[in-house]
């Protein structure tokens, strides 16, 4: 799946979901937000965290997400791919499919105005 199709899908999902919520739920995607909010640890530094905590726990929307997050924030090509090396060496060798999958978003992302094509 292409980042864009991903960014469309997870916007229209996430629209449908916020419909029914109920304030749990509400507070749960608030307290998500939050976390990546700089604080000790940098925005950037908690992307690439949440990036390879998501490689390793194998969601590869996750993955997507937190590349799209990381792109907006300047990261590198190395800074990614140490987080990804980090998240291969704790999850195992049945990380390579994502792992290969989070390589293509992030050389689809690199061709890409993030803020324009993408927006919030």
């Amino acid at each position: 799946m292409s980042v864009r199709d991903f960014w469309k899908r997870r916007k229209e999902e996430n629209e449908r979901v916020f419909r029914h919520a109920p304030l749990p739920l509400k507070r749960f995607f608030s307290l998500d937000g939050q976390a990546y909010r700089d604080g000790v640890l940098s925005r950037k530094t908690k992307e690439l965290l949440g990036l390879a905590c998501s490689l390793v726990l194998r969601c590869d929307d996750c993955v997507r997400y937190h590349l799209i997050q990381a792109r907006r924030l300047g990261c590198t090509t190395e800074e990614v791919m140490e987080a990804l090396t980090v998240a291969s060496v704790v999850g195992g060798t049945i990380t390579i499919p994502h792992l290969r999958r989070a390589v293509a978003a992030w050389e689809e992302l690199l061709g890409m105005d993030v803020d324009a094509e993408l927006p919030e």
